[in-house]
This record gives structure tokens, sequence and C-alpha cells, in this order.
């Protein structure tokens, strides 16, 4: 393509947004709302997921060894644990660390110092505390600390675990049929407005194919508006949705400290890194199809 064709055809996108500005005004005015919608969407469900992420690294499994495995197995075994690529770390607890934790917990004051000394009821009591990056890993990994001998017992948040997963599934899914609702209403507006386009310019477009005007040079500039539509579509929800995170984040902080301590919010820019090329993108896929689609369906050049 001609440097001159491109920018006729630039040009000729913008005209048409202007020469039906009304439809182009309510495309754009959707299209906003729609990717508003996603994008609070996006941030809550972004959130939402690092409190998950952030619950599940809580979650751990549990494993005690056998009677008379050496301080040296032990830790051979843990150094294998550890090199698994779904456990994040392991937490190593000696039978008389387990001893002194429940002796400080569960054992009044008065009554510990009737345990003779160098008496441990828990020597047998050794383990290892299991966390993992991922919580669907949960029973890959339980069956695998089950296979080997010097284990004889391992203790997983099997509920945790399947409850955690469960989320997760059930926030894709209405992520995903949330997403293609707006998108489905987007692009049923933008074909409406290219479609008066196309009526608006019919005896133009048909003397251009008279005198021999490829069918690229004449469909092209109606693409071209909905790419722009989309992209002046997902540029105001991004600046909305950028004050209104900040205030909300700061009223949470101000107002809810104890909330805010318990629940870690992701910042503004650590949002804003994936959102951006996402509404970005979805707001010209959404022009981009509504325009292509209705320009192969309404002009038969």
């Amino acid at each position: 393509m001609r440097i001159s064709t491109f920018f006729y055809t630039l040009k000729q996108g913008i005209v048409n947004i202007f020469r039906n500005k009304w439809f182009s005004l309510a495309s754009i005015a959707t299209i906003s709302a729609s990717l508003f919608i996603l994008g609070l969407f996006y941030a809550v469900i972004l959130n939402f997921q690092n409190i998950v992420h952030s619950a599940e690294e809580g979650v751990s499994v549990t494993i005690f060894f056998q009677e008379g495995t050496t301080p040296e197995m032990m830790q051979e075994i843990g150094a294998r644990i550890e090199a698994r690529e779904d456990v994040t770390r392991v937490e190593f607890t000696s039978a008389d660390e387990a001893w002194e934790y429940y002796k400080e917990n569960f054992i009044p004051e008065e009554y510990s110092d009737g345990f003779p000394e160098g008496d441990n009821p828990l020597e047998n009591c050794a383990s290892y505390e299991i966390f993992m990056d991922d919580i669907s890993h949960q029973e890959e990994l339980v069956a695998y600390l089950q296979t080997i001998p010097e284990i004889r017992e391992v203790n997983e948040s099997a509920l945790a675990g399947s409850m955690l997963t469960g989320v997760n599934a059930l926030v894709a899914y209405i992520s995903a049929g949330i997403i293609i609702i707006l998108v489905l209403v987007s692009m049923f507006l933008i074909n409406n407005t290219v479609t008066i386009g196309i009526s608006v310019r019919k005896e133009e477009i048909g003397i251009m194919k008279y005198i021999g005007a490829t069918d690229f040079f004449v469909r092209a500039p109606f693409v071209i508006e909905g790419i722009l539509i989309g992209i002046f579509g997902s540029i105001l929800p991004l600046a909305g949705i950028y004050v209104m995170y900040n205030n909300v984040l700061e009223f949470i902080n101000n107002r809810f400290s104890i909330l805010s301590g318990l629940l870690q919010f992701l910042p503004v820019n650590e949002v804003y890194r994936t959102m951006v090329p996402v509404v970005v993108l979805i707001g010209v896929g959404i022009g981009f199809l509504g325009s292509f689609f209705t320009v192969r369906k309404h002009l038969r050049v």
C-alpha cells in the first residue's frame, strides 16, 4: 500500500465518523460503557485472584517421618521436595521445636515443670510444611509424597484446596460470560453505525467502482472507522477507572484500615500493566470485527 493511499483511507475513516457523528458517538459511548464495566470487573478479578493466591500460599501440606529416620535422610527428602516445580518453599520443624511450641501454647506454665528435662513426648514428630505455587497441584503433590517410604503421614487441606480451585474456575467462567456479552453489544452498535455510513455513501461508492477503484480501496475507510471508534471507546473508560480505582483504594485505606490490613489490594500501576493492553485490544478488536463483517454483509462491491 502506498503512503498516499494509507493517508486517504485514514482521512476517509475520520470523515465517516464525523459524517455520522450521532451514531459514531452512540457507538463510542456504548463501547466506553461496555469497556468501563469490563475494566471495573477486570480490576476486581485481578484483586480477587491476588487475594486467592495469597490464601493459596498459606495452604500447606505437612509430612511426618517414620520412626528411625535420621536427620540426614530428612534433609535429603526435604531437598528433593523443594526441588519440585510446584513447590515454592518448605519449612522444617524438628521434634524439639514441635515440643517447645506445644508446651508454650497448650500446657499451662505451672504444669510445664512437671516434665523431666530432656523428655520429649513428640520425639517422632519432626515434620516438613510444604507450600505450593498453585493449590490445584495439591493432589499430585500428595500422591508423590505418599510414595516415599520414610514418610508415615501426609496431612493435606483437602477442603481448602478444592474450595479455592472451585472459586478460581467459577470466576473464570463468569469473566468469560460477561466479556462475551459486552463484546456482542458493542459490535451490534458498530454494525449500525457502519451500515448507516454505507447507505449515505452508496452513490459515491458506485461511482468509485465505475472508475476502477479496488474493493480494498472502497472497504478500508469503513474498517478504519470501526477501529478508530474502538480506540476512542477504550481511552475514556481507562481514564475514568484510573481515577476511580485510586479514590476507592484511598477511601478503603483511610476508613477501613483493618480491612486493608487483611486484604492486600493491588496498586493501580500493577493493575494497569495488563489492563491497558487488554482493554485497548478488545476495543480495537470490537471495532475491527464489527465494521469488517458489516462491510462484507452490506457492501457488495
